[in-house]
């Protein structure tokens, strides 16, 4: 006999996926407390045959639950609800979708036209469909009418804001409204309307370290006192950082794919962060920088689809999935603060160029842009394996690489007593670039390791590129 949580109709008609079904109905149990930690979940075969599905479709929704965190597979001893989450749940969860999946494409452009290999930060400029995107632009630009002349709305062009909307719940499991939705100038953007609006000077924040160096810079520009929040493989140390400031204003964080280090924040840390920031009353700061991008399963949820006390900000951006010189950004904000957001956009913040926001918007709600990511998962998937393997070939064990299957960057940790910033400066003399990890470092202590953008690496040069990277690490 099954638990009476699983005793429920999936639809046939008109209905998300089976799989999708049976994945929400575990998850709003578990978060429910209808299934305590610890419990023991049924086997695949017994509750298909109890659902009267494949055991293929309980494998999908298992499996998307495993790598969230709330599922824990214990081996012969089958699979249970992880026991961490315990003492952490109670309210029922917001819905969300997942991605699409790969499929292959074919690339190609001269390297002149191209940044320095390695650089962090960039998509695959040369696979960006730039056709249909003059395209777009050039029917926006002929078709543009009188009132286009006029002062645009400074929150953002309102069909784009829908179309992030409809994207968000969607792809990132995100419920809004389009007027909590702010366009900026990109990240920065993003973050500069959050810290003018809710930061007073010498607020305490929270902040990765290491983390993301130009949120840590912009955050001690705008006035905040930083407080280091060390990371280990879960993700921000929520309790390091609650006794060193437990009374912060803000706390900035990556908790899709940490910023520098690519750990994903486990489910238990989520949940005692947000608990925190109800309890303070602060805010959260989650930059979604390149949360789209996991090539094993769909994307992880945002920790916003898990805020039911308004308490994250939800700041992304097109740089990752478009093109970065398009300088797109956006801000959700929590619904309670929509009217104070508007008025700062209004007097400090008006949004870019309505041009850009129109063709983003068609891009976006022609379809366009799902295919165009669906597109990039399987071209990064490639490419960062290609990498991967040229750079062990070379370089054999004297380099270890992370095994995140996410993000457009991967993390090459240098053998002991390497200096990553002189490693960093000779790369930059053969023509590559890379990032040191101690730059991303507040208090330092992490073993020396660069990051490298591999988007911009096309597999059929990554043999040559490893050659000259080890070129570099040999030329002390």
């Amino acid at each position: 006999m099954i638990p009476s949580a699983f005793q429920f109709p999936l639809l046939r008609e008109h209905a998300p996926p089976l799989h999708r079904q049976l994945y929400l109905r575990i998850r709003e149990a578990i978060l429910a407390g209808q299934l305590p930690p610890g419990a023991r979940l049924p086997a695949t075969r017994v509750l298909a045959a109890d659902l009267g599905v494949s055991r293929g479709t309980v494998d999908q929704a298992y499996g998307q639950l495993l790598a969230e965190g709330f599922l824990l597979s214990r081996a012969a001893a089958g699979t249970v609800i992880h026991p961490e989450l315990a003492s952490r749940l109670g309210s029922p969860p917001v819905r969300h979708d997942s991605a699409p999946g790969p499929r292959q494409i074919r690339t190609g452009a001269p390297e002149a036209d191209l940044p320095p290999p390695f650089q962090l930060g960039l998509p695959a400029l040369d696979a960006f469909p730039r056709k249909l995107w003059a395209r777009l632009a050039g029917r926006r630009a002929r078709a543009l009418p009188l009132s286009g002349l006029n002062y645009p709305d400074a929150a953002g062009y309102p069909p784009l804001r829908e179309a992030i909307v409809r994207h968000l719940a969607l792809f990132r499991g995100i419920q809004c409204s389009a007027d909590q939705v702010f366009i900026t100038s990109g990240f920065q953007g993003a973050l500069a309307l959050a810290m003018r609006t809710l930061l007073r000077p010498g607020d305490p924040v929270w902040m990765e370290d290491p983390g993301y160096f130009r949120a840590s810079g912009a955050l001690r520009l705008g006035g905040a006192t930083l407080v280091p929040a060390p990371v280990d493989r879960n993700g921000l140390r929520v309790d390091e950082a609650m006794r060193r400031a437990p009374h912060a204003r803000m706390a900035y964080c990556t908790p899709s794919h940490h910023a520098p280090l690519g750990v994903a924040l486990s489910l238990p840390r989520r949940l005692e962060l947000l608990g925190w920031a109800e309890k303070q009353q602060a805010w959260i700061v989650e930059d979604d920088y390149d949360g789209e991008f996991r090539y094993h399963g769909p994307p992880l949820p945002a920790l916003r689809s898990l805020d039911r006390a308004g308490r994250v900000l939800y700041v992304g951006s097109f740089s990752k999935t478009l093109f970065p010189g398009l300088r797109l950004g956006y801000l959700v904000a929590p619904a309670s603060e929509a009217p104070r957001f508007a008025q700062a956009c209004d007097l400090l913040s008006p949004a870019p160029s309505i041009q850009d926001q129109a063709t983003t918007a068609d891009f976006l709600s022609q379809g366009h842009f799902a295919r165009h990511i669906k597109r990039m998962r399987a071209l990064y998937a490639q490419r960062r394996a290609a990498l991967a393997a040229a750079l062990q070939a070379e370089c054999g064990d004297r380099l270890r690489l992370d095994g995140q299957p996410v993000g457009l960057q991967v993390t090459v940790w240098l053998p002991d007593g390497e200096d990553d910033r002189a490693v960093a400066a000779r790369l930059q003399a053969k023509g590559l670039a890379g990032q040191p990890l101690s730059a991303f470092c507040l208090e330092g202590g992490h073993p020396p390791a660069l990051l490298l953008g591999f988007a911009n690496v096309p597999a059929e040069r990554a043999p040559a590129l490893a050659r000259r990277f080890r070129e570099a690490l040999d030329a002390r």
